[in-house]
């Protein structure tokens, strides 16, 4: 069976080049710590850091034509894949380098890419979240919950049927934390190596589950903070677990946690057979009946899905912003906008298919009519073309 193996990248390859006996290059180190999390443009104002970098990038270019013991010495990264396969890689598998935002979380994510495709393996893919650093615990933990919902739909939606390997030898202490504990939902093993060896340490997928039922309650404001952060003072995120939330200033965001209990429960809870109530919570809000059975005439589960969770994104809209109707006619996804002669909207549920026609009232309500095509909506709504 094909694996999808997904590594965790630090910067070993730049730092395992350095001469630590040395008294020059033993400061480089210290250089290197102090600039990991700038990005490409911050690097630019330290010519004597890109200096250092670009010397330690030759030497693990040059090692890197080596043997495999010059692999594995190079990189951490690459001490875990060889540890995975033994002394050949098999080609066929696919590899997802994670690595932060940073410009030696790229550079060491652009060499390792190339070392793979060098050994014959071309299925690659590089991921970060924006602005995901270990600069501050607010910026790592945002940028490792942005990662979340991507890690889901590459691991569950494009790769059905692989066998899922998390490879977290290398990468940062505390990425390996946190992807250690995301690998126990999704990968269906987790690989450490004993330090100095390469011998491996497999973790098998523990059978964990998270109970929906204790979700359900807490899905509306769940798929509202999902789409973005929403003011402290609302109070249905009030009473959503603590340790599911983050607290920044007058504002409330899915926490790590958050997004991963989220994340495994959101199908379910978005295809049941009744709407969710999100009118109940958003006063701006109001389904008519007929809006409610369009939904429950609708079989495409898949389709329910979609539409509740861009009425999660209408919510959010209408109640972040002062003016909510102006929000969802700017926004780029919703794109909210009259059918030409009438005073009948419509609402994008998908770029093509699918609409929900609807009504402003009094300037600052929306009200959902039908859900369908637009021919359907055309017809319900007696428009003539």
């Amino acid at each position: 069976m094909q694996r999808l193996v997904i590594t965790t990248v630090g910067t070993s390859l730049l730092t395992n080049q350095i001469d630590r006996t040395s008294d020059e290059e033993n400061s480089w180190y210290k250089k290197l710590l102090e600039t990991a999390n700038y990005s490409d443009e911050q690097m630019l104002k330290f010519e004597h850091i890109i200096y250092i970098i670009e010397e330690l990038k030759a030497r693990a270019k040059n090692q890197l034509n080596g043997d495999i013991e010059d692999f594995c010495k190079a990189s951490a990264e690459i001490n875990g894949i060889y540890g995975l396969y033994g002394k050949k890689i098999e080609k066929l598998d696919h590899h997802c380098l994670i690595y932060t935002d940073t410009a030696q979380g790229r550079y060491c994510a652009i060499m390792l890419e190339n070392f793979l495709k060098s050994k014959g393996v071309n299925n690659t893919l590089q991921l970060y979240s924006e602005n995901f650093t270990t600069d501050s615990n607010e910026q790592f933990m945002e940028g490792i919950a942005n990662l979340v919902p991507i890690l889901k739909k590459k691991i569950l939606e494009d790769y059905k049927g692989y066998t899922i390997c998390f490879n977290l030898v290398g990468g940062f202490k505390a990425m390996q934390g946190y992807f250690n504990t995301i690998g126990m939902l999704y990968a269906d093993e987790i690989i450490y190596i004993f330090e100095g060896s390469n011998q491996v340490i497999r973790i098998p997928k523990l059978p964990i589950m998270i109970d929906k039922s204790q979700v359900d309650e807490y899905a509306i404001p769940l798929a509202v903070i999902d789409i973005g952060s929403v003011p402290i003072s609302w109070e249905p995120a009030n009473k959503v677990p603590k340790n599911w939330l983050t607290f920044t200033g007058k504002e409330i965001g899915l926490s790590v946690w958050g997004k991963l209990i989220w994340n495994e429960c959101k199908h379910e809870l978005l295809s049941k057979d009744k709407l969710l109530k999100f009118p109940k919570f958003i006063p701006q809000l109001e389904y008519l009946s007929s809006f409610e059975d369009d939904y429950k005439n609708t079989s495409d589960v898949s389709k329910k899905v979609i539409l509740q969770d861009k009425i999660a994104r209408v919510a959010y809209l209408l109640l972040k912003y002062r003016d909510g109707i102006s929000a969802l006619k700017d926004d780029d996804i919703l794109r909210l906008r009259k059918y030409e002669n009438t005073d009948i909207e419509h609402i994008n549920i998908t770029k093509q298919e699918l609409r929900v026609s609807c009504k402003v009232i009094n300037s600052n309500k929306l009200s959902l009519r039908f859900f369908g095509t637009h021919e359907y909506i055309y017809k319900r709504e007696g428009i003539r073309k």
